[in-house]
């Protein structure tokens, strides 16, 4: 397990300057947003210092954004054009409701995803990435909370649907994360309010 202050000397090291859309979740960046009039771009993203394990941003920038476009994921990247890519989260993660990514435990018997006061309301929209998602579900799908409890909930694939037989634990580094799915039917703006970087211990 890392250290605080190791985990807050990685994630000063991380050179991420721009952040970007996305509409669907890729582990090497793919699925940004294009076209638009005017045009989508990436937007120059900064950060605080590292604190607590957490970098936090300390800009909002704002993406100009195509009719028909859905807005699932903020993607982070160390130039404006090309350059490497650093990660994502899911949007609506950081804003501002309290539930970003967590760290969680299946239990297979039960089919319940267990993380203690995890503040989610049967009905939310929620997604798992970052790895092989837990066995029954895959990573990056949109899917729903069901029968939640204060510790622990369900997941379904529709609005008050069944659930998902959950039949092994995810990977390690795998998080879940409430997703807020934005779909914009005429040329819009987004802006990212908040968002955070972090290291799994």
């Amino acid at each position: 397990m890392y250290s605080t202050h190791a985990r807050n000397t990685m994630l000063d090291a991380i050179g991420v300057t721009h952040a970007s859309l996305h509409t669907a979740y890729s582990a090497v960046g793919a699925n940004e947003v294009a076209g638009g009039a005017p045009a989508y771009a990436r937007k120059a993203a900064t950060f605080n210092a590292a604190a607590g394990g957490a970098k936090t941003s300390s800009n909002a920038p704002i993406f100009d954004v195509p009719a028909a476009a859905t807005i699932r994921f903020i993607g982070f990247w160390d130039a404006v054009a090309a350059g490497n890519f650093k990660g994502m989260v899911a949007n609506g993660a950081s804003s501002g409701t309290g539930i970003g990514e967590f760290e969680f435990w299946i239990d297979v018997v039960a089919n319940t995803v267990e993380h203690a006061a995890h503040g989610l309301l049967d009905g939310d929209k929620i997604v798992f990435y970052n790895g092989a998602a837990p066995g029954g579900l895959v990573e990056g799908t949109v899917y729903f909370v069901v029968n939640k409890t204060v510790d622990d909930f369900q997941v379904a694939a529709t609005l008050a649907g069944a659930a998902i037989d959950l039949v092994s634990q995810a990977a390690d580094s795998v998080v879940c994360a409430k997703i807020v799915e934005e779909t914009f039917g005429a040329q819009g703006t987004h802006t990212v309010t908040s968002s955070s970087l972090g290291l799994n211990n």
